[in-house]
């Protein structure tokens, strides 16, 4: 099974993009996240349809 979050810095990984860019995306909604307490999860179908991949 996938993982369906990842952190910020996994989606930094997967993207190649740096923080600002992550939390922009993010702002503009074309990030989806989940907040777990003080944490910031990315959904990874978000960063896969950014990607231009199938979900």
């Amino acid at each position: 099974m996938d993982p369906i979050t990842t952190t910020i810095e996994g989606t930094k990984k997967a993207t190649g993009l740096g923080v600002t860019k992550i939390y922009e995306l993010i702002g503009e909604g074309r990030l989806e996240v989940v907040k777990v307490g003080r944490r910031t999860l990315v959904k990874t179908k978000s960063i896969k349809a950014l990607l231009g991949e199938a979900a």
